[in-house]
């Protein structure tokens, strides 16, 4: 679970603080400055009321005071870089982790300035690391207070995963699902590097790669992030560079049709000299579920999942 908080100085058409949840990435509330109300994005977290029937009110309360502090450190943070005016942002992102099989437990609180690290909580210490000189000040400040030192270390490694655990049992037909993606071979150009392509995959553990006479290949790819979908679930794609191949080798080079795991019909670029891209999707934290189908003979590129 992680909390973002986003405090801006003149951002044009942004609000002057903004706060979202997300767990496993994917956004459960929001609450801004302009509205002062933090809502649930999804209809599974209408359910905390449950537990708690002043969870909203409560969260938009606790946000507005975060709101204030935000603003006023917004204006040390100018003073502490020599800044009088422009567009300037604050952000803090603190949350936690748990591994339902193990039961292990991490926290972390991260605060940055104009893009860049600012000063980051180490639990193990319970000390604060400062990257830049302008945060040594917070960084006596915040260890000198012990007590609340002691109540972030409790709240990040007990209440923050009591609360995540909540929010998993609420969400489970959502965050506990498990879709395979579909995967298409992409080309603008004979020039252009070759992109594999996949989406709609869920959870975001995922790899894909090339491979070459079954070793993956390093040297021209270009692996893109994981990025999310409008409708919650991932995509990624990884391009691999053919600007070094001679021009007789592209005669060798034809449009295959192929069905990869799931039924997901795709259209696949066979290449005669033999490499295939493989698609390992992680249905969990560990390696499970991988489903490699070989669409044609050895000697050909394709897209597995």
């Amino acid at each position: 679970m992680k909390y973002f908080y986003t405090g801006a100085s003149n951002v044009p058409n942004f609000p002057e603080f903004v706060a979202v949840t997300l767990v496993d990435e994917i956004q459960i509330t929001h609450y801004d400055s302009n509205t002062r109300r933090k809502v649930p994005t999804q209809d599974w977290m209408k359910r905390v009321t449950e537990e708690d029937p002043n969870y909203w009110e409560r969260g938009s309360g606790i946000l507005m005071a975060h709101q204030q502090w935000f603003k006023t450190n917004m204006e040390i943070m100018k003073q502490r870089f020599n800044q009088s005016g422009g567009v300037h942002v604050i952000q803090r992102m603190y949350g936690c982790e748990w591994d339902d099989e193990t039961d292990e437990v991490k926290g972390y609180d991260r605060h940055g300035y104009d893009g860049e690290d600012f000063i980051i909580l180490d639990l193990k210490t319970e000390t604060w690391i400062a990257p830049v000189q302008q945060a040594v000040p917070s960084k006596h400040k915040w260890e000198n207070n012990k007590a609340e030192l002691a109540y972030w270390k409790h709240y990040l490694t007990t209440e923050c995963v009591d609360w995540l655990k909540k929010y998993v049992e609420f969400g489970r037909s959502s965050l506990m699902r498990k879709d395979l993606p579909s995967v298409s071979l992409l080309q603008k150009t004979p020039s252009s590097p070759l992109t594999c392509h996949a989406t709609g995959f869920y959870p975001d553990r995922a790899d894909l790669f090339w491979k070459k006479d079954e070793e993956e290949l390093h040297e021209d790819v270009v692996r893109g992030e994981i990025l999310p979908n409008h409708d919650g679930s991932f995509q990624m794609s990884v391009d691999l560079d053919l600007s070094g191949l001679q021009d007789e080798d592209w005669g060798r080079y034809r449009l295959h049709p192929g069905l990869v795991a799931g039924g997901v019909v795709v259209a696949v670029l066979v290449v005669l000299a033999g490499c295939f891209i493989g698609l390992i999707f992680y249905l969990k934290k560990r390696l499970k579920g991988k489903v490699e189908t070989l669409l044609s003979s050895s000697g050909s590129l394709m897209c597995v999942c």
